[in-house]
């Protein structure tokens, strides 16, 4: 938890933000003292100053708070628009001050993610990795905080949880056993099977793979598993946690037997948070997530594979130089982080090739002359400054064939540290400048003005955000109406390739051998087959793919920043934030305001609080609409994929496909590829009204704030001078805080330019 996270919800006291004071005793050095060791001196002044900023603008506003509740606590009648002032300035002092910088590790089994976490943090095996046995079985989420020792704590499946996912197992165990003949021989080998089956062994011991539902749910697991549903670790030292960690995030080797060699829980772990105390290389509020395999059979692991991936803003897709080409599974998660990138937070992807250690030059440049799959013709991913990183955590430690530099771990320090820096600047400006606004504001309910004149409010104003409001919906139809064409071609394309999409997903070379339970499995998650180990099977993606391949770029254009062909959704709310802020300016200079403008200020920055919490909203809603297609598809596969769950006896394999086709063959005769074309548009159609609704009720709560009150009602209130003035001091600084950090950062890179032998840290060269 970052510190200032500490003052949420305590309003009713002041706001103690000394945080930089050191105690008169001694003392172990702080996880602050630490954290600006990961920065270079000039990001380190900046990261104090933004964090100063926010904290004494966080005690400012809860200072506020106080003054106006006990000004107006003997009062029955409060006033809508002082009820409005105090939420705002309740929200804002609870409001979160950073969401964490969520860096995810993207790979396949082998990959070397949790070998180039560590390297990162500096701990050579701080997470298990790769030997004989299969490593990290569940998402591992790591950072830094403000605890003394180290911390782990296990994320359980719930109850419920389980027993859902034990009911299809054994579903999955069972059916296996009620094939035919030559299936029932070669069920051990499928790979569906085989991960249910080591589930059970792990927590019920050998043989309970053949027990059914009901047994297993009155047999006790042979772990004991916590009310609570999570587990905490804690160590004094690095190494002595990696030993109690172990057996949680690594799925052990098995004796001859297939029992394992100790008791487990893995199957049961939702995710994994390891906090780290004063990390030097990773700072508070990074969160690196090694994010293993290509999602889970259990459907609650899965969603949150999903979603751990939506929420990175950074993406990291992990691959070893000796399978970064022709792989299915790497190619699968370059996909997955693709999609990420279009309907989550995603700002920035990178192929990260480990173990380069390995790589055979001459054999790497015979196989660049034969040509590689490429990325996806996405601009904003192909813009990027450095698209691939090749690293080695062998040689880091090592230094055998490359330096540290070489091995690209300090590189990729770097870029965390900047985006860190980069989005704590962001945040911290908006944060002070919305808080800014709400002064002005409260200021102005002491005062004989008010913001508007009748004349002016109802002269043109009000006219003015309609006739707005009005081009801004006409401008978001048109900006959605790019999707148009690009839909209706992947509609007509996926119609005409359904049938071939469908035999590839459904026809192995060796025939139903392994496949058949795997099938089972696909049916049983509504046609998604997620492993740890496996390459994902989805169908219901596989089908809609034609209709994604035809809208990406444009979707892409419409909810991205950047520059598009044409203009992005929120450019055109940046524009209508533009006409509105010129038109507060231009009353402003008519009406003749005081106090040097602050008034307008209020107006303005209110504008700008108003149309930037749209973008959250627009976030949240992007992911529904671009996931409408597969959601739709699937939806209308629901009946023949639980017909199909059901088959047992002879040839099931092939009756189940049977199930399949058919199953599809009749949707897409009703319509289905059309139906998942409505849906989507259905759920553009909502955002529009979203987005219209929201701009309307708060421009108009603006408008009633800053015209005449004429009930005097206001000028009882507490005084709240000193603060509005210690608060534009804040303002103010802002600007000074962003040059200052430039002006450092030159400086310290036209030394560093001229000493190129100074050594740093770990013997890096400076």
């Amino acid at each position: 938890m970052e510190a200032s996270e500490a003052l949420v919800g305590v309003i009713p006291h002041s706001v103690d933000c000394d945080l930089f004071k050191e105690p008169v005793k001694k003392r172990r050095r702080s996880h602050r003292d630490w954290q600006f060791q990961a920065f270079p001196s000039a990001e380190q002044s900046a990261l104090k100053e933004y964090e100063k900023l926010e904290c004494r603008t966080r005690r400012i506003l809860s200072n506020t708070y106080q003054k106006l509740i006990q000004s107006i606590f003997l009062d029955d009648s409060v006033p809508s628009r002082l009820k409005y002032l105090i939420n705002r300035l309740l929200a804002l002092i609870e409001k979160s001050p950073l969401e964490p910088v969520y860096v995810g590790f993207l790979g396949i089994t082998g990959a070397g993610k949790s070998s180039l976490i560590n390297a990162l943090i500096q701990q050579a095996m701080f997470l298990p990795v790769s030997g004989e046995s299969v490593c990290t079985s569940c998402i591992v989420q790591v950072s830094s905080g403000c605890c003394e020792q180290y911390e782990a704590k296990i994320h359980l499946l719930s109850d419920q949880e389980w027993k859902a996912e034990l009911k299809d197992l054994t579903k999955l165990l069972h059916r296996a056993e009620q094939s035919g003949e030559e299936e029932v021989d070669t069920w051990d080998r499928d790979d569906a099977v085989e991960e249910a089956a080591r589930k059970l062994q792990v927590l019920y011991g050998h043989g309970a793979e053949r027990r059914h539902y009901e047994d297993l749910l009155r047999m006790k697991p042979r772990v004991r598993i916590p009310t609570t549903r999570t587990i905490t670790l804690k160590a004094e030292e690095a190494a002595e946690l990696s030993v109690k960690l172990d057996p949680y995030i690594r799925t052990q080797r098995r004796d001859w037997d297939g029992e394992s060699t100790e008791t487990q829980i893995w199957p049961l772990i939702k995710y994994v948070e390891v906090i780290l105390p004063k990390s030097a290389l990773i700072p508070e509020g990074v969160v690196l997530v090694d994010i293993p395999g290509t999602g889970d059979f259990n459907s609650k692991k899965d969603e949150m594979w999903r979603k751990t991936i939506d929420k990175c803003s950074v993406i990291w897709v992990i691959s070893d130089i000796e399978r970064v080409s022709g792989g299915k599974a790497h190619e699968d998660l370059l996909s997955e982080s693709i999609k990420a990138y279009q309907r989550g937070f995603c700002r920035d992807i990178a192929l990260v090739v480990t173990k380069t250690d390995k790589l055979d030059l001459q054999e790497y440049l015979r196989e660049r002359k034969m040509g590689n799959r490429k990325l996806p013709a996405d601009s904003k991913v192909l813009e990027a400054s450095d698209l691939v990183h090749t690293v080695s955590a062998h040689e880091y430690w090592q230094q055998a064939l490359l330096t540290e530099e070489e091995s690209e771990i300090p590189k990729l320090r770097e870029y965390i540290r900047k985006r860190l820096l980069d989005k704590k600047r962001r945040l911290v400006t908006k944060y002070v400048t919305e808080a800014f606004g709400l002064l002005l504001l409260t200021d102005t309910f002491n005062s004989e003005e008010s913001l508007l004149t009748e004349q002016l409010n109802t002269g043109g104003l009000r006219q003015f955000v309609e006739e707005k409001m009005e081009l801004l919906e006409k401008a978001i139809e048109q900006c959605f109406a790019r999707m148009k064409q690009p839909l209706q071609t992947g509609v007509l394309v996926a119609r005409t390739s359904y049938r071939r999409i469908l035999g590839a997903c459904l026809v192995r070379s060796r025939g139903n051998q392994g496949f058949h339970q795997t099938l089972k499995a696909v049916c049983l998650k509504n046609g998604v087959y997620a492993s740890r180990t496996l390459a994902r099977i989805d169908l219901n993606e596989a089908l809609s793919q034609p209709v994604y391949d035809q809208i990406d770029p444009v979707f892409g254009g419409i909810f991205r920043d950047g520059k598009p062909a044409a203009p992005a959704l929120m450019q055109h709310i940046d524009a209508f934030k533009h006409s509105l802020e010129e038109r507060m300016a231009e009353i402003g200079d008519r009406g003749g305001w005081k106090q040097d403008g602050y008034k307008r200020s209020f107006l303005i920055q209110e504008i700008s609080a108003i149309l930037g919490g749209l973008e959250s909203h627009i976030f949240r809603r992007k992911r529904k609409i671009y996931e409408s297609i597969t959601s739709s598809i699937q939806n209308d596969l629901k009946p023949c994929y639980e017909e199909a769950a059901q088959i047992t006896g002879k040839k099931a394999c092939e009756r189940m496909k049977d199930v399949i086709r058919r199953g599809v063959e009749r949707q897409v005769a009703e319509g289905m590829f059309e139906r998942a074309q409505e849906r989507m548009w259905h759920q553009f159609r909502q955002l529009k009204h979203g987005i219209t609704e929201k701009v309307k009720g708060s421009i108009t709560t603006m408008l009633t704030l800053a015209a005449p009150q004429g009930d005097g009602l206001y000028k009882e209130l507490a005084d709240v001078q000193s603060e509005q003035k210690e608060m534009e001091k804040l303002h103010r600084s802002l600007r000074e805080v962003a040059e200052n950090a430039q002006l450092r950062r030159g400086m310290q890179d036209f030394l560093l330019r001229m000493s190129p032998s100074k050594a740093g840290p770990h013997g890096t060269k400076l």
